[in-house]
């Protein structure tokens, strides 16, 4: 099969030669977790639980009435020490759930395999991934039940996993898909019936030929379910550009995936999912590469949300050198940390410890109009004249230009010779336009 990809984008140095081949490692409880009320988009949750309570792993311990939301669970057994706000990866403190584990690791009586599985409808399905807490693991952290119901008018055709991990340095869905296919395939199956449609598609990048393989000889029996090689190309994970690449249809401006009859979840939400509902157990723990030149031991670890990341590193044998910049997530859409006593949250895709070459930053120059950010923008935007208009206060003419489309992998700033910082300049006009927008009432 000829491998499929997007217009645009770029060819990244992708660095996961050190942990692309190495298993899964399972990490012991800390003795300590911070769980954030709010690390999902959508509505923070309220606290379920007070100082003093002893709780399980799996024990829903916060939640929102709101209509976009996602419940947090325990990810230890052991008791509740302290809520309060605490710094998160994001950069603002969030109020949080400060657990003392007892190392038990005693399971909440909610927690127990699900023998009717196959009796189950749609909107139980939904209910129990909504019940929980799974948002997607790719990084946005979009709450899965919502994404799952399509908007009155709408509906879907297509399933599409995600299983590109385009960014560089990260493996943890690789080594998922390598460990876990049958439950990632079986976690498309149940998104098939939440979603009421017979068709999925699982895109994998071409360097992941093991995972390739063994999602093939997994979802081989159900021909609602077909591999899809990918060619390896940044940012081919991006949800628009993978339904491109796969099925040939472009979500419009200012449109999302529904409006294509596409949704498309993350290989990782998928194992989620089967999780929940086959065994009831919520999401409390998860892959994360752990990579970089500063760390002794690159690996993919197994983490119980709430972890520090200095917990994490110190698992992975520590510091080898004293690290430039640490940053959550992968190196084209990151976000560079102040300090290590943050938790891994359900968004956690890998936590990298960059030296002084690797996160090494170049004064910008003046543009010089060589148009290769706009050869590279796969989204056909005009990222210097964007960039130009936010760093001028023109925000209205940067809205005409469709800045919202941005989707700021950062391809432009990656190309650019003249190292202009587009990316953030971008998203300063998207967020000037936001606010804007909802000052003004409009949508």
């Amino acid at each position: 099969m000829v491998a499929k990809t997007f217009r645009g984008g770029v060819h990244a140095h992708y660095h996961k030669e050190d942990t692309a081949t190495k298993p899964i490692r399972k990490l012991p409880p800390p003795a300590r977790v911070v769980i954030p009320l709010h690390q999902h988009t959508g509505a923070p949750c309220e606290p379920l639980v007070k100082v003093g309570d002893e709780v399980k792993v799996g024990q829903k311990i916060g939640d929102s009435s709101a209509r976009l939301t996602a419940p947090v669970h325990a990810s230890v057994s052991g008791k509740v020490v302290g809520i309060s706000p605490q710094p998160q990866p994001g950069g603002r403190d969030v109020l949080s759930v400060v657990i003392e584990s007892d190392s038990n690791e005693t399971l909440d009586e909610h927690v127990e395999p699900r023998a009717d599985v196959a009796s189950l409808g749609a909107d139980e399905i939904k209910a129990i991934i909504r019940e929980a807490g799974i948002v997607g693991l790719g990084g946005a952290a979009f709450p899965t039940y919502f994404k799952l119901t399509p908007p009155p008018g709408k509906s879907f055709d297509t399933v599409i996993l995600n299983g590109s991990e385009c960014e560089p340095y990260l493996s943890a869905d690789h080594r998922l898909m390598v460990e876990r296919p049958r439950d990632i395939v079986d976690g498309a199956r149940l998104l098939l019936k939440a979603t009421g449609v017979n068709r999925a598609y699982i895109g994998i990048e071409e360097n992941k030929p093991d995972a390739i393989e063994a999602m093939s000889n997994a979802g081989g029996e159900d021909d609602r379910i077909s591999v899809v090689p990918l060619k390896v190309k940044y940012p081919q994970g991006a949800e628009k550009q993978l339904i491109w690449a796969i099925l040939g249809r472009e979500v419009p401006s200012g449109g999302l995936p529904v409006d294509v009859g596409v949704v498309v979840n993350n290989v990782g939400t998928a194992a989620a999912v089967r999780d929940a509902v086959f065994a009831g157990m919520p999401l409390v723990e998860r892959v994360v590469t752990v990579a970089g030149s500063c760390i002794a031991e690159p690996q993919n670890v197994l983490v119980k949300v709430g972890t520090l990341v200095r917990d994490v590193i110190e698992a992975c044998g520590g510091y080898s050198a004293p690290p430039a910049k640490v940053i959550i997530g992968g190196p084209m859409m990151g976000v560079a940390q102040f300090t290590t006593d943050i938790p891994v949250t359900k968004g956690t895709s890998g936590v990298l410890l960059l030296g002084k070459e690797e996160a090494a930053q170049i004064e910008p120059m003046p543009c010089v109009r060589c148009g290769k950010c706009v050869e590279a923008c796969s989204m056909r935007l005009m990222p210097l004249w964007i960039a130009s208009y936010a760093e001028a206060g023109r925000f209205d003419d940067a809205e005409r230009m469709n800045a919202l489309d941005c989707i700021e992998c950062g391809c432009c700033s990656f190309v650019c010779p003249s190292r202009r910082r587009l990316v953030q300049a971008i998203r300063l006009a998207k967020s000037e336009i936001t606010a804007r927008r909802r000052r003004s009432g409009a949508k």
